[in-house]
């Protein structure tokens, strides 16, 4: 047996913990409810679900792969450790100030997240490092070392280091960490300098600060979890997935555990992105809906899209920089608050909402039958005949539609005189509508039409609600893969090991010195290739960007650099390649202006294991109709009511068949709604086609 034959993906999502075991090639799954009070167990028991499903034992596991919402949601529900920031003398309010960009001009009541650190517990030190990384003024280490007794008698759980300018020299933030180290035994201490060495203070900042915020709980959290998987038998690696979509080892997740807050959703985008390369699509965009979330992610050429930086929390809905800053290395999507524990209620102007508030797992949505009493999306759909309450998740959850529609009268139908069935066609729309408007403003934001675009569809409330959705969207292709009701913890086992190391430092073209920039470029590279390397022992592929703008400018754009020592003529390439690609951004390159300097602020070092290409499909568009001899009734707008559905088994099918719309296609994870638009059609490797039927 070669090394790591047998495998699991483990997702924490917001309501579900899903699990995917690959032995050998066959892949077995299943759901279990998140349990906040201990995390880890709802991982231990959906994991023993598994290995009883593939007749082996925790013992035979090759390799643990782990994602988790639990830094995302410590940093949005507020519940970090007490956290001290040591800064600058003149920078204490760097993280409450912002950037003093108004995302809303003309709201005088413009609401702003607070910051995670109240000022009483941010400390400034005197010291100064310059834009150069020249020091301008000696540290007060005096200072350094009374705030040391502070902290420990104020009952601090961790600290978190940034300095104006750290990013060009970490000298002053190490030597401060040293000094605080050695007075407080146990407390762990982020420096900005490690954690995101990248221009613009307000940002750096608070991702220190997010990282220090929520170390100490997911050192325990992660530290719990290994000692329990090696009590039950367990003795294989654990690795974690990064935001940026690479593997990590714990050890490096718990010293940097603000890397790990997208680590969930960045499995879906792999797991679309495999799905693309496999069927040749270059344009796609990745729908993945689960219990509390909808995540959307565009995928070009079989590649996620990634960002520096993206936000948490935000307080108005869609809108950039009402929310918390975090500066690292991400694969880039919009996450809204629409998912299947999403609460629905009626403003107070009479409109039907739904979400950010979750019912999650615990109490869940009222159909559960676990204490909920507010009506869900998922109360929703039971009522609309989208989910058979006899044979969710494979009959292990036995829904009540008794209470669904009780929940649903309460807070929605008897405020506006609607019947539980209308007021739950009403949820629905709104929480289609919501995500039909975030895939446009997300695809409008990348200058990108969606309408061009083949939907990726998964997690166990997508395929429920994704005809809809394109029918919205003008999308005439969706693709629903096996097992996309865990969608995410497979996208986990196809991830590389992978890290991204960035450096931000600012040269200039007409100064452009190859010897100290293919220094810096080692660097990175060592530091990149250090984190695969704890993984892996075979080929690493690379991958340099520069983020480059014109003098003046206030934002970067990615240039891609040869993966080799520069030269001094490389400057000229470079130029080239960024006024290329400044055109794709926005239209033409600058031109005409006298002297007008191009600029890299931000270097950055990709590196992961190669991994295999997967064998080509063919999209089969046609087949052969199946007839079908079961039916339920269906709500569909288009007819104004219930509409006798076919019922179809997913496993039943063929590779070719052809369901003609309105049906539902059921499995252990998820059903797939076909709504009357569309027909669906088996592909070779066991994948749903939703195809409009005008196309």
């Amino acid at each position: 047996m070669s090394t790591q034959d047998i495998r699991v993906g483990a997702d924490i999502g917001g309501t579900f913990t899903d699990i995917a075991l690959d032995l050998r090639g066959e892949i077995f799954s299943t759901k279990v409810l998140t349990n906040y009070a201990a995390p880890e167990q709802a991982i231990l028991d959906g994991i023993a679900i598994v290995t009883e499903q593939a007749g082996i034992a925790f013992g035979d596991l090759d390799i643990i792969i782990h994602g988790t919402t639990l830094a995302t949601n410590a940093l949005i529900e507020r519940r970090g450790a007490k956290t001290a920031l040591i800064t600058t003398e003149g920078f204490r309010d760097v993280i409450e100030m912002r950037t003093e960009n108004r995302f809303d001009q003309y709201d005088l009541n413009i609401k702003l997240p607070e910051p995670l650190i109240p000022r009483q517990h941010r400390f400034p030190v005197a010291g100064r490092i310059d834009a150069q990384g020249n020091e301008l003024q000696a540290l007060d280490e005096v200072r350094l070392n009374a705030l040391a007794d502070e902290i420990a008698q104020g009952g601090f759980g961790a600290v978190a280091i940034g300095f104006i300018h750290s990013y060009q020299n970490p000298e002053h933030e190490e030597r401060a960490r040293d000094i605080l180290a050695a007075k407080l035994p146990g407390i762990p201490i982020s420096i900005s300098a490690e954690v995101s060495p990248q221009m613009r203070e307000f940002e750096r900042f608070n991702t220190v600060c997010a990282n220090a915020y929520v170390r100490p709980q997911m050192e325990d959290y992660l530290t719990r979890l290994q000692s329990r998987l090696k009590d039950h038998g367990a003795n294989c690696p654990i690795f974690m997935i990064h935001s940026g979509g690479g593997l990590i080892s714990v050890e490096t997740a718990i010293e940097f555990p603000v890397r790990l807050v997208e680590s969930g959703p960045a499995g879906g985008a792999i797991f679309a992105a495999d799905v693309a390369a496999r069927f040749g699509l270059k344009n796609v965009v990745s729908y993945d809906m689960g219990g509390t979330t909808a995540k959307i992610c565009l995928i070009e050429d079989f590649e996620p899209q990634t960002a520096r930086t993206f936000e948490v929390a935000r307080t108005y809905r869609f809108c950039k920089g009402s929310g918390m800053p975090i500066s690292i290395p991400v694969i880039e999507m919009i996450e809204i608050g629409a998912g299947g524990g999403s609460i629905a209620w009626v403003d107070a102007m009479g409109r039907i909402q739904a979400g950010p508030e979750s019912a999650a797992s615990e109490p869940g949505p009222a159909c559960y039958q676990r204490g909920g009493e507010r009506p869900a999306i998922t109360d929703a759909d039971v009522m609309l005949g989208k989910i058979d309450p006899d044979n969710f998740a494979g009959g292990a959850i036995q829904l009540s539609k008794g209470a669904a529609s009780a929940a649903i009268a309460k807070d929605v139908g008897d405020k506006l005189s609607l019947s539980p069935l209308e007021a739950a066609f009403g949820i629905c729309e709104v929480v289609d509508e919501n995500m039909a408007n975030a895939v446009r403003v997300h695809a409008v934001e990348n200058g990108k039409s969606i309408s061009d675009n083949v939907m990726i569809a998964f997690g166990g409330a997508a395929p429920l609600h994704a005809a809809r959705l394109c029918e919205k969207l003008g999308i005439d292709q969706c693709l629903i893969p096996p097992g996309a009701g865990v969608g995410s913890a497979i996208g986990f086992l196809k991830a590389p090991f992978g890290y991204e190391a960035l450096a931000s430092r600012l040269v200039r073209l007409s100064e452009f010195d190859a010897d100290a920039v293919n220094a810096m470029l080692s660097d990175l590279r060592d530091t990149a290739e250090g984190f695969v390397r704890a993984g892996t022992d075979g080929e690493i592929k690379r991958e340099m960007i520069a983020y480059m703008r014109y003098q003046g400018q206030g934002w970067e754009i990615p240039v891609a650099l040869p993966d080799r020592v520069l030269t001094p003529d490389d400057a000229d390439l470079i130029r080239a390649r960024f006024r290329e690609n400044y055109a794709q951004f926005f239209g033409r390159a600058i031109d005409g202006l006298d002297g007008l300097e191009i600029e890299i602020v931000t270097w950055s070092m990709k590196a992961s294991d190669s991994r295999p290409t997967p064998a080509r499909q063919a999209l089969l568009t046609d087949g052969e109709i199946t007839q079908t001899t079961t039916t339920r009734p269906v709500f569909y707008p288009s007819n104004d009511g219930l509409q006798d559905s076919g019922l179809v088994e997913r496993n039943t099918l063929t590779i070719g068949d052809r369901v003609q719309g309105p049906a539902v296609i059921v499995e252990r994870e998820t059903s797939t709604v076909v709504t009357s638009h569309f027909d669906a059609v088996l592909q070779g490797d066991g994948t749903i086609l939703l195809i409009r039927k005008e196309a």
